[in-house]
This record gives structure tokens, C-alpha cells and sequence, in this order.
């Protein structure tokens, strides 16, 4: 790809926002090595492919070799981030906030060069900040401000609390800005107001506001927002057949949106398979592709063709997999293993539950509460499985 389409690539693909488009060229083309923020709280252990867009756009940056760093919210974790919430998000401790963010940085090496970035936690300096600054701080921005952003003005309308710690989030998360020296922050469209906090905070530090990109969210497997909470997630670490089925079961009119945000098929391919759609090609055959190209993507082309293999011969016959995944879970109730294995919300296992869809050793379970503590086959609607290994 020449220089000018890569950077056109860079700054339009999956881009929804991107603020200034100038001054982030401008800061491109001076030869500077730029330092690119990714916030991170670790409120899960697992990383879907809706969430991987921005590595993925972090990759890029990192191979044009600028610098990235990312921030784990150490201290912003313990109080929630609402930003694509309708409702307070539960406060995690530093311990959970540590343990989940073990998984991510296994995770995150399958898109960075980890050994090239610069890590960060909000709580080496918001743990130390004080009183008079953290008043400081908050005097670069009113109530008003705060209640004019979109998710908090709905919760108001609608009779629905908003604590005043949350008030605080974008607030924080911009000083994380100043203390990381950030020339371009990105995140998912949810993040918007938070990041667009970051240039008022910058600037009253005496510092040149950041630019912000940021990214469409992508639509689950059912069409609604990617989120671990619905269970309709392909997960990055997903095994490969295991991810080849989950794409599988994509709706037909996702397949173009796919390709674009898990994928690194050019824009113009992706143009013409959208054309070969209207015109009739079958979906299945087009889906199958996109089922390559994203297994392909996080563990390789023999894997891929592997799992399709395998899958194939699975769909066909109805056979259990030749390779199936060790879940590690603890003695718990059925809908609290189920939810740990297969990495789904505990709502979601009990509908797959109370609908019949699980089964212990090819025996359906319907007891949400029933203690499971035995080693076992778990398979969770026809084409999924894990071997229940309990700690």
C-alpha cells in the first residue's frame, strides 16, 4: 500500500470521529513519533473483536512506529465507567482490576508488539494527588457540562440516579492525558466525550490538546451492540473452531460491517463482495470467507482452514469436535459455571438454561441453581463445548 493510501487507511477505516483531521496530519507528516493512548478498565478477562478495532488501529500506529501507551485504570476502574451504561456500573477493587488485566496483556500480544509499549496505571498518581489539585481538577468543568452528555441526561429524564462520582470519570481520565503526554487518544464512539475532555484538560496544563479517533461499535452476532453482558461476542481468544462456528452464525446483513472491522481485506474488496451480495451470491459462501479471514487473523492460516475443516465435518455429521477446550471453573451453581467456561453473563446462562440449550455429558440441564462440581462435557447450544476441569 503506498505512503498516502496507508494513511488515508489509517485516519477513515472504522474511523467515525476524528478530531482535528489537520492537526493530526500535521502532526503526522512533521516526522514526530507520536505517543497513542488507549485507556483500559480491565472489567472482564476476556477481549471480543469489537474491542480489538482499536488495537488493531494502535497496530498500525505502532508499525508506522509511534509510540502507544496504554493506561490501566487502576484507581478510574474502582469507579465505573458509565459512558455506554444506562445505569452505575458496579465499583471493582485494585485486586479484580489487577487479576482481570493479566488476561488482557496475554491477549493484547496477539495484536502488539507489547514489548515496544509503554504501560501505565491511574493509580500511581491519582492514589498520591491532592486535595487542592484534585479541586483544581474539577474547576475546568461545570454540573451543566456533565449532565448536558447524552448518557447521563437520559438516566435524569428517565428518573434514574447518576452518582456524582461518575460525574467524575471524564475528568480523570483526562488528567491521565497530562500525565502520559498524549499527542492522539482513540476509543470507541462511547468514549467520545471523555477523550474531547482530555484537549480542555491539556490545554489548561499549558499543553497541546490531543487529537481524538474515534471508532464505530460493532454489532454481536445478534445484531445489537457487541457486549459480553448479551452473549454475543466472538472473543480474540476464542479457539479456532470455536470462532470459525461463531461466525457462522452472523447475520447475513452484518457480513460487509465484519469484514471491514475484524478484517484486513482492502476497502475495495470489500466493496465489491457487497455487490456480489445484492446480486445474488449465496451468503453462506460469502460468510464462510469472512469465517477465514477472522480465525486466520488471531491464530494463523493453517489454523483457519483447520477449523473450517473441522467444522465442516461437525456441522454435516453433528459430531462433537476433535479438539475441545479445558474450561478451569470452580465449584459453583450451574448457571455460574456455564457463564465462566463459555465466558458469557450469568443472564445469559440462564436463558441458554431455561431454554434447554445446555448440556452436562450429553445430559440437558435445567436446574439454573444445581451445584456442579464434577469434572464433565459441558456443551452449550449445538456446536459449542468445553471439558469442565474443576480447579
Amino acid at each position: 500500500m503506498k505512503a498516502k493510501d496507508l494513511l488515508n487507511d489509517i485516519l477513515t477505516r472504522n474511523v467515525e470521529d476524528l478530531i482535528v483531521r489537520y492537526e493530526l496530519e500535521k502532526k503526522l507528516k512533521s516526522g514526530k513519533k507520536l505517543r497513542v493512548k488507549l485507556g483500559i478498565d480491565p472489567t472482564g478477562s476476556r477481549i471480543h473483536i469489537g474491542r480489538a478495532v482499536a488495537l488493531w488501529k494502535l497496530r498500525q500506529f505502532q508499525q508506522l512506529g509511534h509510540t502507544i501507551t496504554l493506561v490501566v485504570g487502576s484507581f478510574t476502574a474502582q469507579i465505573g465507567d458509565t459512558s455506554d451504561k444506562e445505569s452505575e456500573r458496579q465499583m471493582l477493587s485494585q485486586e479484580e482490576v489487577a487479576e482481570n488485566f493479566k488476561t488482557y496483556k496475554k491477549q493484547f500480544s496477539k495484536i502488539l508488539d507489547m514489548d515496544k509499549v509503554e504501560l501505565f496505571y491511574n493509580g500511581d498518581w491519582f492514589n498520591k494527588m491532592r486535595l487542592d489539585e484534585f479541586f483544581k481538577l474539577n474547576s475546568l468543568f461545570t454540573i451543566q457540562q456533565m449532565t448536558e452528555r447524552e448518557n447521563f441526561a437520559n438516566r435524569i429524564k428517565a428518573g434514574k440516579p447518576v452518582g456524582l462520582h461518575e460525574t467524575l470519570y471524564p475528568l480523570l481520565q483526562g488528567y491521565d492525558s497530562v500525565v502520559m503526554k498524549t499527542d492522539l487518544e482513540v476509543g470507541g464512539t462511547d468514549q467520545l466525550f471523555n477523550m474531547l475532555a482530555g484537549r480542555t484538560v491539556q490545554k489548561s496544563y499549558g499543553q497541546v490538546p490531543q487529537s481524538v479517533m474515534s471508532f464505530h461499535i460493532m454489532e454481536g452476532l445478534d445484531g445489537r451492540k457487541m457486549s459480553t453482558s448479551w452473549g454475543n461476542c466472538i472473543y480474540i481468544d476464542d479457539e479456532p473452531v470455536e470462532m470459525y462456528g461463531k461466525v457462522m452464525t452472523v447475520r447475513d446483513e452484518l457480513i460487509p460491517s465484519y469484514f471491514r472491522m475484524a478484517t484486513d481485506v482492502p476497502m475495495d474488496q470489500i466493496m465489491q463482495i457487497q455487490k456480489d451480495m445484492a446480486l445474488g451470491d449465496n451468503p453462506r459462501d460469502t460468510k464462510a470467507s469472512l469465517a477465514r479471514e477472522i480465525v486466520a487473523r488471531y491464530h494463523g492460516k493453517t489454523s483457519a482452514l483447520k477449523a473450517e475443516k473441522d467444522w465442516e465435518k461437525q456441522f454435516r455429521e453433528g459430531n462433537k469436535p476433535t479438539e475441545i477446550e479445558v474450561a478451569k471453573v470452580k465449584k459453583a451453581r450451574l448457571y455460574e459455571v456455564i457463564a465462566e467456561a463459555f465466558g458469557i453473563s450469568n443472564s445469559e446462562s440462564k436463558r441458554l438454561i431455561n431454554q434447554g440449550g445446555v448440556r452436562l455429558d450429553d445430559a440437558v440441564k435445567k436446574d439454573v441453581d444445581e451445584i456442579i462440581s464434577k469434572d464433565c462435557l459441558a456443551q452449550v447450544g449445538k456446536r459449542r463445548y468445553k471439558k469442565l476441569d474443576f480447579k
